[in-house]
């Protein structure tokens, strides 16, 4: 009778222990398995405990997260030929793992492409300025385009986000300049509108106190305490032509 060695039990309980492994897989929560059985696409696992049939079955795992995908610098020319240096980050996930995996060879690689791709179009179709002060459209723009193209293969894009717009030192210089003739420009209108205000005001003075000439006296008196609360050793006092006028005329008077 045949007995069993020590080695054959071993190699036995390796082989047990083996197909175990690979019968019985564990997914994540956020993972799903995508069973190809005999090259045939059978309905996704997971989560929890799996089972496959070993050598028959192969399973690839896929991560249902969102991932931050960084999108490298890329050189763009605006629409108003500015060139800057513009890079980005693109948040998606898989929404159908089936998809991702049959659909498209590497659907990591894929969206990093069609990304950079997207950036290089769009930035190139806006102006410079309403890259910087619009980010908010661009952004939104940019998410449209790329979550259109990654649609098929069952990527959703939630989010797209310019983070960086770097510009050569000329443009840099160019664009100081240009911000410091606007403060100038901006500088001389609030002064000119204050003019204009002050003149209006006087007018609207000078109007009332046409109408009562004592007024303009109170208004002198009112100076000449001004002008004596700082301690001056010499106070030089405008005398109006109207209050010397009956002296003048009598003056005139006696000489003729």
């Amino acid at each position: 009778m045949f007995q069993p060695t020590f080695t054959a039990v071993i190699l036995v309980v390796f082989l047990v222990l083996y197909l175990l492994s690979a019968a019985i897989k564990i997914l994540r929560e956020y993972e799903r398995g995508v069973v190809f059985r005999l090259g045939r696409l059978i309905p996704v696992k997971g989560p929890g405990l799996v089972f496959i049939w070993p050598i028959i079955d192969k399973l690839v795992r896929v991560s249902l997260r969102i991932v931050a995908l960084d999108v490298p610098a890329q050189d763009v020319i605006t629409k108003d030929n500015v060139p800057v240096k513009v890079n980005a980050v693109v948040y998606f996930r898989v929404m159908e793992p089936e998809k991702a995996i049959t659909a498209v060879e590497d659907f990591y690689y894929a969206t990093s492409q069609i990304s950079q791709t997207t950036l290089r179009s769009v930035l190139g179709q806006s102006h410079f300025d309403d890259l910087l002060a619009k980010r908010d459209e661009v952004n939104a723009e940019l998410q449209r385009i790329i979550d259109q193209q990654t649609e098929p293969w069952g990527v959703k894009v939630t989010a797209v986000e310019v983070k960086n717009v770097d510009l050569p030192v000329e443009m840099q210089r160019a664009i100081a300049r240009q911000a410091e003739a606007e403060r100038e420009r901006r500088a001389k209108v609030i002064h000119a509108e204050g003019e204009f205000q002050a003149a209006q005001k006087l007018s609207e003075a000078a109007a009332i106190i046409s109408t009562q000439p004592t007024a303009l006296q109170l208004r002198f008196l009112g100076t000449l305490t001004e002008i004596a609360t700082e301690k001056n050793s010499t106070i030089i006092f405008p005398v109006p032509i109207d209050v010397l006028t009956p002296f003048l005329n009598i003056l005139s008077k006696g000489e003729k």
